[in-house]
């Protein structure tokens, strides 16, 4: 069970772990032992998730959002595998968090009178200085 706001948790079925072995510094420990972490969570299949939870979750993900409706997260900071699991379920917890935040709306808001008439002015004024670039006429 995976706590993730008030109110939400994410079962144990939800979650898939698999320990692949991770790459970088670690000298023999790398080739010997598998230390990294892919923590797969169905975020589609989810009966903790409303839809547009899932939708703005999706969004977030990006690129770890597999066809299938999962998500799928690796870690492998650490050499410790109890370490990089908790970084990933760490990582999943606060995904989700910022999914259940909804965007405020977007009120429009009209220009000022003022803002207007500095922007119309600031046109003309650009407008005479081009106007001003052309072919001088006599000089030959």
């Amino acid at each position: 069970m995976l706590w993730v706001a008030e109110g939400i948790s994410i079962a144990d079925w939800e979650l898939t772990e698999q320990f692949i072995r991770a790459s970088g510094p670690g000298g023999q420990n790398v080739n010997k032992v598998s230390t990294a972490v892919e923590l797969r969570f169905e975020a589609e299949r989810s009966p903790h998730l409303s839809g547009p939870v899932k939708t703005r979750l999706k969004r977030l993900a990006g690129r770890r959002w597999t066809q299938e409706g999962a998500i799928v997260i690796q870690c492998d900071e650490t050499r410790s595998q109890a370490r990089n699991r908790e970084i990933a379920r760490q990582r999943l917890a606060e995904l989700i968090q910022k999914a259940l935040v909804a965007p405020k709306r977007r009120i429009a808001t009209k220009p000022t009178l003022g803002s207007q008439r500095r922007r119309l002015k600031a046109k003309t004024i650009r407008g005479e200085v081009k106007s001003l670039r052309g072919k001088v006429e006599g000089e030959e």
